[in-house]
């Protein structure tokens, strides 16, 4: 006769998640589990095209990207501080003078200039964001890459649906989705996927026979709490082992690129994390995020910004290049983005505080019309034309994506919710 003990979930929770840390070196993202339907949904947009873009690189600005010094200029205007403008590759429209490499690319790229959030700190800004929802109570909505994995092909079938390239312990992920549907989150772009190999003393036959005794040791556990939760725990170890021996585990490898290519996209973390965006697309990976943080500029901003605006430049200016070259900018949509914008007034400590009303988002290749503004403000400081709201952006990209805006999933606690609220997209950026 057998008998088990009784495991509580917190406590299996701990030991699976640690278990897949040290098979992966990466941390997994907490998540809740539940069934998932759908009904049709008011509210929500209905609009859908065939999608123009198939892979997402979102570039995530943390802290709160100056749009008056970056991409929301405005000529002549008091607010600009200490900013020149620069032309670029799409007529009409200009940068602030840090970003030359990034001018070069204009021509393909669509900026919106009137984004504008109801939240003005940065954990919640953050949130909304990636989610398109507000925080509230103990529900956590699902990001772009796991909407992306729900309703269609995750690409690579041995590589994570969506890999999140950032130190932020506090993103979203998968939200309320299955263990499947969380990203794959790495710290460092350069060291590659740790400790995905089998150490040398173990053969593959004795790695194979310890897997299966591990199965066969959890089968009674699993057969006596038969939950969608104690079910993900399983496929953990099974997309790990996936990984582990997939031949497409080279594309975490940067040592792959020619000195050339590295140089060009830089050696900080954001511009090594930008080529590793760009050798996971290649390799099948749909949804990679990578960020930058430093933008919580209150004090000497233009003492500070130089540095992190051409940080972005080297990195970008490459990213964008590259992908072009590579014939991969047709169907991969470069969203880059941040929480809120920056206060069109320079404060008493000569920085730019937290400003929610109205900041810029750019969207590049995947269909979208380059060379074009959407919305306008009075001088970076109200938004005048064609307002967009948070989850506008994020419906945007589930259109270019052909993703079902209107389409209803269930929380684990019944509540209805879908991509983006009730976002509507800005179809006009995609001719």
């Amino acid at each position: 006769m057998k008998t088990f003990i009784q495991a509580d979930e917190p406590s299996r929770r701990d030991f699976v998640l640690g278990i897949a840390k040290s098979c992966l070196g990466v941390s997994v993202l907490p998540l809740l589990n539940g069934k998932a339907s759908a009904v049709p949904f008011e509210g929500s947009s209905k609009a859908k095209q065939i999608p123009t873009a198939r892979n997402v690189i979102y570039l995530y600005m943390s802290g709160g990207m100056t749009h008056l010094d970056t991409f929301g200029v405005v000529p002549g205007a008091d607010t600009m501080g200490d900013t020149k403008c620069i032309p670029t590759s799409a007529d009409g429209v200009q940068l602030g003078d840090g970003l030359p490499t990034v001018a070069k690319h204009m021509h393909h790229g669509a900026i919106i200039n009137s984004m504008s959030s109801t939240q003005g700190a940065h954990e919640q800004g953050n949130y909304f964001q990636h989610t398109g929802y507000t925080m509230r109570g103990a529900t956590r909505h699902p990001t772009m890459g796991a909407w992306l994995q729900k309703f269609q092909d995750k690409g690579n079938p041995d590589l994570p649906g969506t890999v999140v390239i950032s130190n932020d312990s506090k993103h979203p992920g998968g939200g309320f989705f299955e263990a499947s549907f969380q990203p794959l989150v790495l710290n460092n772009p350069s060291t590659g996927l740790q400790y995905s190999k089998r150490i040398t003393t173990l053969g593959e036959s004795d790695f194979d026979y310890r897997l299966n005794l591990s199965t066969k040791l959890n089968a009674g556990f699993q057969e006596t709490y038969q939950h969608s939760s104690v079910r993900a725990y399983s496929e953990v170890y099974k997309d790990a082992v996936k990984v582990m021996k997939s031949a497409d585990l080279t594309a975490f490898d940067l040592s792959q690129e020619s000195d050339e290519i590295q140089t060009e996209y830089g050696d900080s973390s954001f511009g090594q994390g930008c080529l590793l965006a760009r050798r996971l697309v290649e390799h099948g990976v749909r949804f990679v995020e990578v960020s930058l943080g430093g933008w919580d500029m209150h004090q000497d901003i233009y003492a500070r910004l130089p540095e992190k605006i051409s940080e972005l430049d080297k990195a970008l200016g490459a990213l964008l290049g590259d992908l072009d070259r590579r014939g991969l900018l047709i169907d991969t949509l470069v969203v880059l983005t941040s929480e809120f914008g920056r206060t069109p007034k320079i404060n008493q400590n000569s920085g730019r505080d937290h400003y929610p009303k109205a900041f810029s988002s750019v969207m590049w290749g995947g269909g979208t019309q380059g060379g074009q503004i959407y919305g306008k403000t009075d001088k970076g400081i109200e938004v005048t034309e064609n307002k967009v709201n948070v989850p506008d952006l994020n419906a945007t990209i589930g259109y270019a994506l052909g993703l079902p805006l209107d389409q209803v999933i269930f929380s684990p606690t019944k509540r209805p919710f879908t991509i983006a609220d009730k976002g509507q997209p800005l179809t006009s950026l995609f001719g």
